[in-house]
């Protein structure tokens, strides 16, 4: 399960690891991006950078449940559209993830960082408040968000940056959601297309749970600090977050497209 350099880690280790996923925890909680930090930070722990995607994987799925609980105890999550995201959410990341044997997931960077450049100017943007919230979702709205987790999981089971984000942001711009009742509902979605992923990568072994689970702990630690700030602080630290987090997935994104060219 993962090179040597992995295995041998020590404790000393393996806490900054757990340190960084309590903070990533609390991050993705509002605005996603999470991946951001712990892919690069297992990578250079020493695992290879498919067994990084595994393991990150395996600690984040569970940032992702406590996030949702805490949203979910908030009143945030309305449950015909949670039942409906979270079925597609998974569905579209299994499908996602066997697509990956027919496309290399490098082809999409070019077009996600213009992709995350509309959503930072959408977000940067925006003003007013938000439009009139129901807890029953209006006529339209479930097929709406249904395409939302389905192709939003499906991007990421195949290639995942900005996941969260891109719910945010699509339950905004399309269902009118303020962006902290946005957020709970990305986690939804998030959860079901992390846990999906999972499941494949603990069938082919790539998970180091040695790694995954301290990480993991910690990541439901700062799900439930992340949510509760969120809905305590509510829509401008949503917002602001966000912006944040877009504008360091173009940076890396571009980081990487101009070391592969």
């Amino acid at each position: 399960m993962g090179g040597p350099e992995a295995m041998g880690l020590g404790l000393g280790g393996i806490a900054i690891l757990s340190a960084v996923a309590l903070l990533v925890g609390a991050v993705d909680a509002v605005a996603g991006g999470g991946g951001l930090i712990t892919v690069p930070a297992l990578v250079a722990a020493g695992l290879p950078p498919h067994l990084a995607i595994a393991t990150n994987k395996g600690q984040s799925t569970f940032g992702a449940a406590s996030a949702l609980l805490a949203f979910w105890r908030a009143g945030l999550v309305e449950p015909r559209r949670a039942r409906l995201g979270f079925a597609l959410g998974f569905a579209g990341s299994i499908a996602g993830s066997f697509l990956l044997f027919l496309v290399r997931p490098d082809v999409l960077r070019p077009v996600v960082i213009l992709l995350l450049v509309g959503v930072a100017l959408f977000v940067g943007l925006r003003r007013g408040p938000p439009r009139p919230e129901a807890r029953v979702a209006p006529a339209g709205a479930l097929p709406v968000a249904g395409a939302l987790a389905l192709v939003i999981g499906a991007y990421d089971g195949f290639f995942g940056p900005g996941t969260g984000t891109f719910l945010i942001a699509g339950y905004v711009a399309l269902l009118g959601d303020s962006p902290t009742r946005a957020s709970a509902s990305a986690k939804v979605v998030n959860f079901a297309s992390n846990l999906a992923a999972l499941v494949l990568f603990a069938w082919k072994g790539a998970v180091v749970w040695r790694l995954a689970l301290p990480m993991a702990a910690a990541q439901l630690v700062g799900g439930q600090l992340g949510a509760r700030l969120a809905v305590k602080k509510g829509d401008v630290l949503v917002r602001r977050a966000v912006l944040l987090v877009v504008l360091a997935l173009c940076a890396k994104l571009a980081r990487d497209l101009w070391v592969a060219g």
